[in-house]
Formats: structure tokens, C-alpha cells, sequence
């Protein structure tokens, strides 16, 4: 046994990434790069931002929520563009679990009367807000039915540090309903943790202070979320799973076998419901109990209190718990050398209402994406490999189509799949870059090939620049002193979550945004005159996602070996390893300290001598833990990845190639790396996501846990846990260095030829 405070004391870092001498094409020879430049030159001219304007326009005239008619009418628009481009196209339907409201009450039955609206106004400056008749109403997919009456406490965020809160302050909310704002975690969070406590019910409001006036002029002045805005949105219970509740794991083809909805895990076990401002400010008013602590406070024009009571409201949600179609249009242009190597790109098309932003700005760019290689392939071009276009459905409800593509499909996607590439919602501003990374240097040196529309400088550089100025101290130094700017990590929140958390799949998440407001999401109001005037006027940073998105794929589809490197992986995971042990070390110190104060009897006087608060009882002290062959092994991942990076550079510069049936075998073994980052048993308690770096956190939602297995067991204090998940991931090292050893041993070998 070691102290884990030693852990990492002596783990190289991995060095600063300097590719000065690389390549301008990773992946490529110096004769094919010049092509490959020229190729890129002819995709970029075909562009044209007309086009995404006219799409979307065409896309986001009617809402389109899974299984509307306009969901339907729109793929099979979208389904005849592709195949007019030369794509081998075709739909594939599934049929899913999709509940939608029969009726909705909340109202406030003491100190005073109230009855919320829910109902957000159309307005004149709006052309498609008035479509009430094919609008789904405010409300939360995947809410359990129910009503339920009781006293209500204001729980912040809804998170499990509120409710540790809540209890120093001997605030129970058990038997009572719950009103979180939005923000702080996703939405599916509140209920979950609500539930846990006890509490009968959840209300989810916007607050001016994160989603309104208080970020700037409201719509349809200004973009932000006004004072009757809502947010929609599904509260399954993903962290579990994604995907359609009832088919966990197969596809959810019409002869799939189903849960019974009762015994769904996904879906909440107390009802939930959002609100706009508006509603939620007379619950507000009217509570009582204590002034909540300034980090609590939002920005309406009152002191916010903890309650309980002596506002009381009721909650009723009765749903229509019906199986609806949900149409995924699939599209491939068959590779001339390699077809059995597959490059995927996704973006959904479904919206909960009319979605410009939120599908159809990331959609219209894949659409422009693939008819410009459409153009190209007429021109006389092929792929070496095999590039899938992929345009999902029920993606706003739980990831629905994705997931369900890929589970049909896993067996051959392990086979076949090269890499996931994702976008979503696109907007002016800065590029925003997450996922392997393995896939880091391919896509710097795509984001250096990229103009900014506004700056005219490169998009690698403007976000060097905004994180220099914007950025943590970490990222301002590394913005500094590292030649690669680093790419985030993901966790869940759109349809890359399949490939990569489940099937083990490299994927990126690629879009624009930080110039582009906010407040449309998710509302009646994420409509085309709310884009056009605040979103991407002109359409310029949507012609950017294309050109720096058509690169990525264009280099993974035509690249003599594929554009994988290892030091940023290797780098990244010590990184991850350190803050693990300091995560453990603050642990120690922390419950040292506060069980120091608790034995000399000045724990309440140290948290806040104008409150009277709960005393915690003592906690056990953090144990020394073994983590000894996880350090072991990210040493030697260390050592790989550096070996394979000198291996390929030096094979480059021998200016020999690689014969194709090496070539080939290589590309096996990179093609399969990250399914060396799966573990067969999954995380604990949610089997389903089976990496072992990359996950959703439990409680966060979409924000990423990384190295989820330890990282959540040492929050949780499960010691025991933590050293078993700390194997678990040494495992998942030893393959990922094992088979980047065998690729370096195969680049060494044709250098030598």
C-alpha cells in the first residue's frame, strides 16, 4: 500500500507537444499532402452560405418534434438532398418511447392563490412563433405522471452539494416539492437528486441571472430568454443510459423486446416540470424560512429564502405514453481502396420546436459538407474510405436515434467505424473543439487551415487568443507555452455519447459559438428571424463549421495511414491522474480539519457565525490507497506513445512509404485503438458506458467525469471502489499501450524497408 499523495510525484508529463517539423497533414506524405491541400482548395469553393440560409429556412418553418409530421416531411427532404449528391441513401426507422403532455397544473394554493401559465406568447417580430396548433408545450420529457401537493423549498441548482447545504441548515424536504433553477447541471439531474432526498415533486424555472435580463436585452429586442421564455427539455435519466427507455441496450426495431414503462430506470420517479420566470416569481415571494446565501440568489427583483412553506402549490402531469416512428437517414459514399474502414458524420435534424439553432444550424452545415464532396466525387474524386453521413431523430429526448443506430449496428461499427464527428448547434464566435485525443493534432491542424470570418486570422488562432485572455491560469499557460491547443473532453449531451462512451469509438464534437447570445433554446422562439438577426448573420461562422468539419473528414477519408497521435492521450490521462490524487489529498485535508472543529466545538462558528446550522457528525479518515499499477501503467503509456510518435516521424522523413498491405494492418491497429479504452463490465451502477477515461458524470449529466470509475468512487468515498476501478483502468491502459506499441513496431519496420 502507498499514500496516494506520492502518486504521480514522478510522472513525466509527457513534454510539451512541439510539431514544428510535422507535417502540415498528419497522416499523409509530403507528395499526398500537396494533393490533399489542392483537393481542399476545390472543397472550399464549392461552399456556399446561401444554402444553409435556404435550408434552414426550409428546415425550421414548422416545429418538428419526433414524430411530428414535419419531422417526417423533413427527412425525407434531407434523405432526397443526399441522394441527389450521389449518396447512397437510405432511412432507417425505429420505434420509440416518446410521452407528450395530456395535462398540466401548477398552481399556488397558499399564502395566495396563483395558476402558472405555461404558455410562452407568440410575438409579431416572430413568423413562426404563433404555430400553437404543432408546438409541443412547455413541459419535461420523461416526467413520470403524477399529483402531488406540499410546502415548497427552493433547492439553488438542485444538485447534491445544494442538498448538503439544505442539511447543515436542518432543512428537510421530504414530503415536499422542490423548486431548482436551470443551470449549475442538466435539467435531469434536479429530479433525480430530488427523489433521492425524499421530495415529492420538482419545478425547474429559468432565472434572469443565467437565462435573462440580467445577461442582456431580452427577445425580441435582444436575443436572451424573456420574462415568459421556458425551456423544454427531457429529464431521462441518461447517466443510466441514452436512448429509447424501453429497449436498453438492443435497437429499437418494432419486434424489439420492451420494458414495461413502470419498470423503465430512465424514467423520473416524481413528476417535473419547467417554468418561466414569471411563473416561478410569485412561488418565490411568498416563501419563507431563512435569506439563502448570495451564491444561491438569482436576479429578480426579490431576496430569494429557503422556505419550506408557507408557499404551497400542487403539481399534476398526466402524459400520453405512446410509441412513436423516428426516421434516421443514412448516407454513404462508398471508399475506393479502403470501404471497409468507415469515417462517420452526424448532426440531428428533430428539434423540440421549430430548432433553428438547436438542430438546424449544425445541420444545414453537415448538409453543405456533403453536397460540396458531392461535387467533388463528380468531378472524378472517391475517398480511400468509406464516409457515412448521418442525420438522427429524438435526439432532443434522450439521443434516441443514434443510440439506437448504434446499438442495431454495433458488431460491424467495432469492425468498421474509423471515427465519429459530431456538431450540433452552430453560432458566431469561437471554435469549440471536444472528444479523443488521439484526434487532437488532426484537428489543430485543420483549425489553423480555417479563417475566422471576423478576425481573418485562423480559427486555432482567435482561440489561442481567447484563452490568453479569458482563459484559467492552466489554460493561459498552456495557450502560451503548448504548440497544440488543447481539446476538451467529452461527456454526454449529444449523439457522439453512443460511439464513443459504449462502443468505444474515437469521436470529436466540433462547432462555433460565444458571440451568438442566448436565451432561444429549447423555446417556441429558436426560430429562423432569431437566428438571422442573432444567431450567425450572413452565415459566415456556418461556412466555417464546413470548411474545418470537411477537413477533419476529408483527412480521416483520404489520409495514407490514419491521422491518429498518441502523446496528446498519453499527456492528458497523466493530467487526469493528478488531479485524482490531488482530489483524494483535498479529501484528506478537508476531513481532518472539519473533524478537528467538530471535536473542539467550533465547526458552526466556523461555517457562518450568523447562522445556526447542523453540526455534521465525524467522518472516517482517507485511507492511503493503491493505485500503484494505474501509475504503473500510465508510465508506460507514456513510453509508447512517445516511441510511436518518433517512430512515424522518422519514417517520414526517410521518404519511404509504407507498402499497402502495411499500410493497411496499421491502420487495423489505429482504427481499433480507442476500443482499448472500453471495459466489458461498464462503469458501476450504469454498465452501459463502458470507457474508462471519457463518461458523463452520475450527477452532472452532460458534463464529463474523466477517469469517471475512480474519479466518482473517491467523491462518493468509496475506498474500496476506487483502488478496484483504479485496476480496472490500468487494465484499459495496458491494451491502449500495447497496441500503439505494435503500430510503432510496424512504422519501424517499413522504415527500415
Amino acid at each position: 500500500m502507498r499514500t496516494v499523495c506520492l502518486l504521480f510525484a514522478c510522472l513525466p508529463g509527457c513534454g510539451s507537444i512541439s510539431p514544428a517539423d510535422d507535417p502540415p497533414f498528419l497522416g499523409f506524405g509530403e507528395a499526398q499532402a500537396a494533393g490533399q491541400r489542392a483537393l481542399e482548395a476545390r472543397f472550399d469553393a464549392q461552399i456556399k452560405a446561401d444554402n444553409l440560409r435556404d435550408w434552414m429556412k426550409r428546415l425550421a418553418a414548422r416545429p418538428h418534434h419526433l414524430g411530428s409530421p414535419y419531422d417526417r416531411e423533413n427527412a425525407g427532404f434531407i434523405a432526397a438532398q443526399f441522394k441527389s449528391w450521389g449518396f447512397e441513401t437510405r432511412i432507417e426507422e425505429f420505434q420509440v418511447l416518446f410521452p407528450t403532455p395530456r395535462t398540466r397544473l401548477l398552481e399556488m394554493t397558499a399564502p395566495a392563490s396563483f395558476t402558472a401559465s405555461l404558455a410562452e406568447p407568440a410575438l409579431k417580430e416572430d413568423a413562426t412563433s404563433g404555430q400553437a396548433d404543432e408546438q409541443l408545450p412547455v413541459y419535461n420529457a420523461y416526467s413520470c405522471d403524477g399529483d402531488v401537493s406540499g410546502e415548497l423549498v427552493y433547492v439553488n441548482h438542485g444538485i447534491p452539494k445544494d442538498y448538503e447545504e439544505l442539511e447543515r441548515r436542518g432543512i428537510d424536504v421530504k414530503g415536499k416539492i422542490v423548486l431548482a433553477r436551470y443551470y449549475g447541471s442538466w435539467r435531469g439531474i434536479k429530479p433525480k437528486v430530488a427523489a433521492e432526498h425524499g421530495a415529492i415533486g420538482c419545478i425547474i424555472y429559468s432565472d434572469p441571472h443565467e437565462d435573462g435580463f440580467f445577461q442582456g436585452d431580452v427577445y425580441p429586442k435582444g436575443p436572451y430568454r424573456s420574462g415568459r421564455g421556458a425551456q423544454r427539455g427531457s429529464v431521462m435519466d441518461m447517466p443510466l443510459y441514452p436512448g429509447d427507455p424501453l429497449t436498453p441496450g438492443v435497437g429499437a426495431t418494432a419486434d424489439a423486446k420492451r420494458l414495461p414503462i413502470k419498470d423503465a430506470p430512465t424514467v423520473t420517479r416524481i413528476p417535473v416540470l419547467p417554468i418561466s420566470h414569471d411563473d416561478a416569481l410569485p412561488l418565490l415571494q411568498a416563501l419563507g424560512g431563512p435569506v439563502v446565501p448570495e451564491p444561491w440568489r438569482g436576479s429578480l427583483p426579490i431576496p430569494y429564502h429557503f422556505g419550506p412553506g408557507p408557499t404551497r402549490v400542487r403539481l399534476k402531469l398526466e402524459f400520453d405514453w405512446k410509441m412513436v416512428p423516428l426516421y434516421n437517414i443514412i448516407a454513404r459514399m462508398a471508399g475506393s481502396e479502403r470501404p471497409d474502414q468507415w469515417v462517420l458524420r452526424g448532426n440531428h435534424h428533430d428539434a423540440w420546436v421549430n430548432g433553428a439553432a438547436d438542430p438546424v444550424s449544425g445541420m444545414v452545415a453537415v448538409m453543405e459538407e456533403a453536397r460540396a464532396l458531392g461535387e467533388l466525387a463528380k468531378a472524378g474524386w472517391r475517398p480511400r474510405r468509406t464516409i457515412v453521413y448521418c442525420a438522427w431523430d429524438g435526439e432532443e429526448e434522450g439521443l434516441i436515434g443514434s443510440t439506437e443506430w448504434a446499438e442495431l449496428h454495433a458488431d460491424e461499427l467495432k469492425r468498421h467505424a474509423v471515427a465519429y464527428i459530431n456538431s450540433d448547434t452552430n453560432g458566431r464566435g469561437f471554435l469549440h473543439a471536444s472528444g479523443s485525443h488521439s484526434l487532437e493534432r488532426l484537428v489543430n491542424q485543420a483549425a489553423r487551415d480555417v479563417t475566422d470570418p471576423q478576425k481573418k486570422i485562423s480559427v486555432a488562432e482567435r482561440l489561442r487568443a481567447l484563452r490568453l485572455t479569458r482563459g484559467t491560469p492552466e489554460e493561459q499557460r498552456d495557450a502560451r507555452e503548448r504548440a497544440e491547443l488543447r481539446i476538451e473532453a467529452l461527456g454526454s449531451g449529444s449523439d457522439y455519447t453512443v460511439f464513443l462512451d459504449h462502443l468505444g469509438i474515437a469521436s470529436l464534437d466540433l462547432g462555433f459559438n460565444g458571440e451568438n447570445g442566448g436565451g432561444s433554446y429549447h423555446s417556441i422562439y429558436d426560430s429562423f428571424d432569431h437566428y438571422a438577426r442573432f444567431g450567425d448573420p450572413g452565415f459566415a461562422y456556418g461556412v466555417a463549421l464546413v470548411q474545418i468539419a470537411g477537413r477533419v473528414v476529408l483527412r480521416l477519408a483520404d489520409a495514407d495511414t490514419l491521422p491518429f497521435e498518441f502523446t496528446a492521450s498519453s499527456e492528458t490521462i497523466a493530467g487526469y491522474g493528478r488531479e485524482i490524487a490531488k482530489l483524494v489529498n483535498d479529501l484528506r485535508e478537508e476531513t481532518e480539519k472539519r473533524n478537528r472543529l467538530l471535536k473542539e466545538g467550533r465547526y458552526e462558528a466556523a461555517a457562518d457565525p450568523r447562522q445556526d446550522f447542523v453540526a455534521p457528525k465525524p467522518q472516517p479518515s482517507v485511507p492511503a490507497l493503491d493505485f500503484a499499477r494505474f501509475e504503473k501503467a500510465v508510465v508506460a503509456l507514456g513510453k509508447s506513445a512517445q516511441e510511436n510518435d518518433e517512430a512515424r516521424r522518422a519514417l517520414e522523413k526517410s521518404g519511404k512509404a509504407m507498402t499497402p498491405e502495411a499500410g493497411k494492418s496499421l491502420d487495423g491497429l489505429l482504427l481499433k485503438s480507442e476500443r482499448a479504452l472500453t471495459g466489458a463490465d461498464g462503469l458501476p451502477r450504469r454498465p452501459w458506458y463502458k470507457h474508462q477515461i471519457y463518461a458523463p458524470g452520475f450527477y452532472t449529466g452532460y458534463g464529463v467525469k474523466t477517469l469517471p470509475g475512480i474519479r466518482e468512487a473517491v467523491e462518493e468515498r468509496n475506498w474500496e471502489e476506487a483502488v478496484k476501478q483504479a485496476v480496472n483502468v490500468a487494465e484499459a491502459l495496458e491494451l491502449y499501450a500495447a497496441g500503439i506499441a505494435q503500430a510503432t513496431t510496424l512504422l519501424k519496420a517499413a522504415a527500415r524497408d
